[in-house]
């Protein structure tokens, strides 16, 4: 009997020993740049001096603007890969977060497992990497492609090793998870454009050894690259990891509940600043961002499709509540996009919408206007200042404010009147404006004395998703 090009590829894997996954040599891996040699492509990522933001090795700010692709690498071809990451890059995303093994059968689009009898301390790993060869790409070389397109595009790629529920489940021991481990370090040691996120929906108080081996272990075999924990739902890497040496930033998973339907013992429901402001005092101190709010498109509460979906709007009030709250930036998401879903596809949480059609979807273009404006005053100064707003108010009428010396920031999510404390920043008067989250445009109001308490009316009519943000700059600054 005829064998397939993927018996071949498994066969062949065997023979060159594949189980001894850190010393397999792909040709991708014999071209890797030596010790010392220059870098080039992307720079890497680093902490800023006051741990709360990110920068370039250029130490140049770096807004952290995700994307949520989980099933990238199993569902789209090289084209639609292309397709996908190019929209992003035109619409200012600089982040794209992918479940590397969603489980452990994990096989891409072209049919290739990645793994030898579903243990992670197997990668199918077969030599060579052409494209027009079935037998010679495998599913490692699709994650190269997409890597290395991703960087040429400005674009870093947030790895979830592999995603929590195979962990939860027992299939992954604490040797296998540190043989995975040691493969993916040696793999993508040279690629600047990788960050890793551990775990992946889930508790880190479950299989703890397990995740702490994966930390450890990516974290000695390529201790450049930054690393944090993906969280279950309206929970955050803290709660179990704030001494982990591996963690350089902290993750929360702000999640798809409703005030009404949340059931956590935090009990935050959609006031998402509420994680910013717990730790933001903590120590160490590291920067802080929102993994994984609402997706567009998605139900209230994520499992009964029934109930309304969550819009743009509501993406625009997580990011900017999160964002003046202190943190280095905001992963947004949708339905359709992060499950990659297609014709005849299972559909998760009631998705009808093709992912190549929600590419274009309003909440997605309205992303950078909040990453513009972060990076249009001076960004490593900002700190969140709540003693600018008067009358903060409560849920959907809470005011979060923002500033540098020179500037001050208040969002309001429906465009409610604004009370605000003045002498926060510096000058004798101030130049205010009217930011629109939705287009990016600015109304001019004018000059205000910058003493005592004034009031500002955001233009429109008072109304959730009439959203505007207050620009307060000095005068003379």
């Amino acid at each position: 009997m005829e064998l397939s090009y993927k018996r071949i590829k498994l066969l062949l894997s065997t023979v060159v020993a594949v189980c001894v996954v850190w010393a397999c040599k792909t040709s991708r891996e014999e071209t890797r740049q030596p010790t010392g040699q220059k870098e080039e492509g992307l720079p890497k990522l680093k902490i800023s001096e006051n741990n709360r933001y990110f920068i370039t090795g250029k130490n140049e700010p770096f807004f952290w603007l995700g994307d949520t692709a989980w099933l990238l690498f199993k569902k789209l071809n090289r084209e639609e890969i292309e397709t996908y990451l190019e929209d992003r890059k035109q619409k200012g995303f600089n982040v794209i977060q992918v479940m590397t093994l969603h489980s452990l059968d994990m096989a891409n689009v072209y049919g290739d497992s990645a793994l030898v009898g579903q243990n992670v301390s197997k990668p199918l790993v077969t030599p060579g990497n052409d494209p027009s060869d079935q037998a010679a790409y495998d599913f490692w070389d699709h994650v190269d492609y997409t890597v290395d397109l991703a960087e040429k595009k400005g674009l870093y790629m947030a790895l979830v090793p592999v995603w929590g529920t195979n962990v939860k489940g027992g299939g992954v021991s604490q040797d296998e998870a540190e043989a995975y481990a040691r493969f993916l370090a040696d793999r993508y040691r040279s690629k600047n454009n990788i960050i890793w996120l551990n775990g992946g929906d889930t508790h880190g108080d479950q299989k703890t050894e397990v995740w702490h081996t994966i930390g450890n272990t990516l974290k000695a075999g390529d201790p450049d690259k930054l690393m944090t924990f993906h969280p279950f739902g309206r929970m955050q890497s803290i709660d179990w990891f704030n001494e982990a040496s591996w963690l350089d930033f902290n993750m929360f998973q702000g999640g798809h509940r409703r005030y009404d339907q949340d059931d956590s013992p935090r009990g935050y429901g959609q006031d998402t600043w509420r994680y910013i402001e717990e730790g933001y005092g903590l120590s160490p101190i590291r920067p802080t961002l929102d993994g994984e709010p609402s997706y567009e498109g998605i139900p209230q509460g994520l499992h009964d499709t029934l109930q309304p979906l969550w819009t743009a709007d509501d993406l625009r009030r997580y990011g900017y509540w999160s964002v003046f709250a202190g943190a280095a930036g905001f992963t947004y998401g949708h339905s359709a996009v992060m499950q990659m879903y297609r014709t005849n596809d299972k559909a998760a949480y009631g998705n009808k919408e093709l992912w190549y059609d929600a590419l274009h979807s309003t909440g997605s273009g309205q992303m950078i206007h909040l990453k513009n404006l972060m990076l249009h005053y001076p960004y490593l100064e900002r700190i969140p200042d709540q003693s600018l707003v008067a009358d903060q108010g409560e849920k959907y009428n809470y005011l979060v404010a923002t500033r540098g010396k020179g500037y001050a920031l208040i969002y309001t999510y429906n465009g409610r009147l604004l009370k605000i404390n003045m002498g926060k920043i510096s000058g004798d008067a101030i130049e205010a404006r009217w930011y629109d989250p939705r287009t990016g445009k600015s109304i001019d109001i004018g000059t205000v004395e910058n003493t005592g308490v004034r009031e500002f009316d955001p233009p429109g009519e008072p109304r959730d998703g009439n959203d505007w943000v207050l620009v307060m700059t000095s005068k003379n600054g």
